[in-house]
């Protein structure tokens, strides 16, 4: 019998499951589908939105990273979040009250930050886990005049990226492994790295608000497991069209690029958190990019959309490669 390894379904597995879903009810405006950040239901005047996330790699703020990728989701379609449900899951002979009383107030402090209420949940201690799971579920509306959806992307569409690549699989590093990171690095690398959740942040709510507000915005799309390959890829799937990079045009941090290299990772695969892709007209990217850097959040373009018969390709130079996504997000290696 062939396991599946620790990490996303294969995509044909994923696409062949979501084949079976039979979502007749008429208010759902958006679905189960591969690439998709949140589902969208028809709420009469306005849209709901809808996702869910765990969090399963680190459990050191595990609240603080809940709350804000499943607020990442949301925002990715336009939306503000709102309400936010979790499912904390602690491990059984490990769990002491203040273990259960911090991820509590690290949730409700992380939705203070967002203006999100903390609406519903459960928590249990399980059997059978060596650290604790969350699972959150955050819900959003959006005016259905401001919904962004991948419908609108086309060809000649030019891909912007916020920030830098791999800002949550490197923070998790030098949180998870500051003991051999410390024998190769300074201190005040570590350190820098660790505060990657809160400067840059992973949160890209702020990112995808001034977006929406700057130009009319085709598409957005967080990258989390499988680094920000898998995230180009899923973008691209979510709109069924082909996709250039330049991979020189991608930003990594110093701290990354040494972690990577320590542990053997490939940065390009690294959960990506903190990272927003955009798709815009050619034309409004500039006013896009103007009004992110205003408020002190690096944007450049990385690419563009093509048609789907021209495929996926990432440029190195004079290389052009193949651009496909990691089965399996690189941080995972560093817990086998």
């Amino acid at each position: 019998m062939d396991f599946l390894d620790v990490g996303k379904l294969p995509p044909d597995l994923l696409k062949k499951l979501l084949t079976k879903i039979d979502a007749k009810d008429p208010r759902i405006v958006i679905g189960p589908r591969v690439g998709e950040d949140a589902a969208v239901l028809d709420m009469g005047d306005h849209y709901l939105v809808a996702t869910t996330d765990p969090i399963t790699f680190t459990e050191k703020r595990i609240g603080w990273y809940c709350v804000n990728v499943n607020a990442n989701d949301i925002a990715t379609m336009g939306a503000t979040p709102r309400w936010f449900l979790a499912t904390l899951l602690l491990p059984q002979g490990k769990t002491t009250k203040r273990l259960a009383e911090n991820i509590f107030d690290n949730i409700l402090n992380s939705c203070r930050q967002l203006n999100v209420s903390l609406c519903g949940g459960h928590v249990e201690i399980t059997a059978n886990l060596d650290r604790p799971i969350l699972v959150g579920q955050m819900l959003g509306e959006v005016p259905k005049d401001r919904l962004v959806t991948p419908e609108r992307i086309k060809p000649g569409d030019v891909v912007l990226m916020t920030k830098s690549i791999a800002i949550e699989g490197t923070a998790i590093l030098a949180a998870e492994k500051e003991g051999v990171i410390s024998r190769k690095m300074e201190r005040d690398s570590i350190v820098r790295a660790k505060g990657f959740l809160d400067d840059p942040g992973i949160s890209v709510v702020k990112d995808a608000t001034i977006a929406c507000q700057a130009a009319e915005i085709h598409g957005m799309h967080d990258p989390t497991e499988g680094g920000i390959l898998t995230g180009l890829w899923e973008l691209s799937q979510s709109c069924h069209l082909g996709l250039q990079i330049d991979k020189k045009a991608i930003t990594i941090y110093p701290e990354t690029v040494t972690f990577c290299r320590l542990f053997g990772l490939d940065p390009m695969g690294l959960i990506a958190s903190g990272t927003l892709l955009i798709v815009t007209d050619p034309e409004h990217a500039e006013q896009v990019i103007s009004s992110l850097r205003y408020a002190s959040i690096p944007c450049r373009i990385i690419g563009k959309m093509l048609p789907s018969e021209k495929g996926l390709s990432i440029h190195d130079g004079n290389k052009s490669l193949p651009l496909k996504p990691f089965i399996r997000d690189e941080i995972t290696k560093i817990f086998s």
